[in-house]
């Protein structure tokens, strides 16, 4: 293993926010690496959504993997890519509560101590299953804010203590990482013209249109987030990362700041970013419900909620949508499907 872990950590170097600019080669690697340790998720037609949408519809089920959500692809392969200097010093993190599950997980199975810093508005059941998958290789804590000031807060910790830090996005590891999960869509369906996908920090965004478009290079790729936390959108036509005020929002797996370096790799590839309402996702929630029985967080529905209000427009293309993470509480999820939105 030391070996393996060694050659991973050569040809990554994810020493610092994208010490290099991941490119297709990467995905490839990632993937080799990640495709015995987390679930190659299904790729499913939709009837359902078929139908709104007068086009063909596939929905890839990242709300089935491991942890429930995506981001244990990009925390996995992070952790692997470290040095044993670097794993050894303790490693910090930051996150709205998936990639927080990875990390645990990782830490777990690896025996590195890290702390992983949540915002407050973090669900109940995301801090749970960290400490739960971590057990006493995790220290869990929970700042006093929002995702950024819990960001701010790691960093802080992170520097203070010597110990390495791994971000939850911008990192070259977890860029390729997160397109993996674009590499088993476009292997399970090269043909998708049009693709959906949640724009949170944009490491998954990056990810997937890394590997999307060289598979497939006239797809094209949108990212969508809830309009309570739109910084991409508000940045995307001029590419330079702008302020925008921040509401509560039930997609809290995409609220936060996006750095410069992912919208710049995003504009290389990503055609647009759309936002959707709050009451968008928590329709898109019910729908994935009713019609599939399938459990999808606010941040994972974001694709499907850009469909159901008509922000995206297939125009009869054969269409992708991420539906990325299913980790609700039990209370929210209840409260949706009965209001019956």
């Amino acid at each position: 293993m030391l070996n393996e872990e060694s050659s991973i950590a050569a040809q990554s170097n994810s020493l610092a926010p994208l010490a290099f600019e991941p490119v297709f080669k990467d995905v490839v690697k990632a993937y080799g690496f990640l495709k015995t340790r987390v679930r190659h998720t299904p790729t499913e037609y939709s009837q359902a959504l078929s139908e709104i949408a007068g086009a063909p519809v596939y929905v890839k089920w990242e709300n089935q993997q491991l942890c429930g959500s995506f981001k244990i692809r990009g925390a996995l392969y992070a952790m692997y890519s470290l040095y044993e200097t670097q794993r050894d010093k303790g490693v910090v993190t930051c996150s709205s509560g998936n990639h927080g599950q990875g990390m645990a997980l990782a830490a777990k199975n690896m025996g590195v101590k890290a702390a992983v810093f949540v915002p407050e508005t973090c669900p109940e059941l995301k801090k749970k299953k960290i400490l739960y998958l971590g057990g006493d290789w995790i220290e869990l804590r929970v700042s006093a804010g929002d995702y950024d000031f819990a960001e701010a807060e790691s960093h802080e910790f992170a520097a203070r203590e010597g110990k390495t830090y791994v971000s939850s996005y911008e990192d070259a590891a977890v860029v390729s990482g997160q397109g993996s999960a674009g590499m088993e869509m476009f292997m399970d369906e090269p043909d998708i013209e049009y693709l959906l996908v949640p724009a949170g920090g944009g490491g998954l965004i990056n990810g997937i249109a890394i590997a999307a478009k060289a598979i497939a290079p006239e797809v094209e790729i949108i990212g969508i987030q809830s309009e309570a936390s739109n910084p991409w959108v508000v940045s995307w036509q001029d590419g330079v990362v702008k302020t925008v005020t921040y509401s509560d929002t039930v997609a809290d797996g995409l609220a936060g700041a996006i750095p410069q370096s992912l919208l710049t790799l995003a504009k290389k590839r990503v055609s647009d970013m759309l936002e959707v309402t709050e009451n968008d996702i928590k329709r898109a929630i019910a729908l994935l419900h009713r019609e599939h029985r399938q459990v999808a967080e606010g941040a994972g529905a974001v694709g499907v909620a850009a469909l159901l209000s008509g922000a995206a427009k297939p125009n009869g293309r054969k269409t992708g949508i991420f539906v990325s993470g299913g980790n609700i509480d039990d209370a929210r999820l209840m409260e949706i499907l009965i209001s019956g939105s």
